[in-house]
């Protein structure tokens, strides 16, 4: 399915950024909207056909984007290098900027939003920081702070990245592989992103919430979405046994079948 750029003004931005973005099932124009918001190495096409799936078991419309620095959006400059706030600024600038400029008044129509890993963490901060303006949230292996298991993996991966094909396999979805990883695993691996952690800001969330986390996950354990749930009260669990880090790969069928039956009770 063939995607389309936009370009938005950023703070702190010293010329336009360019969006990558699909719609999915845009015709049905009355149906609630889920926004899919990937993990630290997606983008739009690593998504697969897991979006177009979800919506139309829901029967709702879908929006997917790759973030600054992934897929065919604008790289992140080489000398760029992303701060302790970087999911904050993709959560309070970036995606209500991106909302905006394809039309979409969250004020009248609040979307639902569904996040992967660093996704899942920025679908977390867009709800705390704008609470009337999502309707509900679905994430999957989100990161809450920071955990020994998750530093261990992704120094792993930068070892993956310079010795194995893992850069040739990245660069069939990314414009620019070495933006894209390099701009996730050095900031997770920097000193100061060990102190990095939203739990505070939790509570302020007041849509409703699914939080999704396999038992297996490399990157992350279970006390992740346990904590969501200690500060978010509405937050329903799902922990599925035999499950990585990516529930929509791993589990599909029992993600979609969970989904569908929170989405249902919630969305009006």
């Amino acid at each position: 399915m063939a995607t389309d750029l936009i370009e938005l003004d950023l703070p702190g931005a010293t010329s336009r950024v360019r969006i990558e973005h699909q719609w999915i099932a845009r015709e049905r124009r009355e149906a609630p909207l889920m926004v899919f918001l990937h993990e630290g190495l997606g983008s739009v096409a690593m998504w697969r056909d897991f979006p177009q799936r979800l919506c139309d078991a829901l029967g709702c419309r879908g929006l997917v984007y790759s973030r600054p620095g992934y897929g065919r959006s604008t790289p992140r400059a080489p000398t760029q290098a992303w701060g302790l706030d970087f999911m904050h600024r993709q959560a309070q600038e970036v995606l209500p900027a991106l909302l905006q400029s394809l039309g979409i008044d969250t004020t009248t129509e609040p979307p639902w939003l569904f996040g992967h890993s660093d996704g899942g963490s920025i679908a977390l901060l867009h709800a705390a920081r704008f609470p009337g303006r999502v309707a509900g949230a679905v994430v999957m292996a989100p990161h809450i702070f920071v955990e020994d298991i998750s530093v261990a993996s992704i120094e792993q991966a930068a070892r993956a990245y310079m010795e194995t094909d893992l850069r040739q396999r990245l660069a069939r979805y990314h414009d620019d592989p070495d933006s894209a990883f390099w701009g996730w695993n050095r900031a997770w691996l920097s000193a100061p992103f060990r102190a990095w952690n939203i739990e505070a800001e939790l509570g302020a969330i007041r849509c409703p919430l699914l939080a999704v986390q396999g038992v297996d996950d490399e990157y992350g354990t279970l006390a992740q979405i346990r904590g969501i749930a200690q500060r978010a009260l509405q937050t329903q669990l799902l922990e599925l046994a035999a499950c990585g880090h990516s529930p929509h790969k791993d589990q599909p069928e029992a993600l979609i079948g969970a989904v569908r039956g929170f989405f249902s009770s919630h969305s009006r």
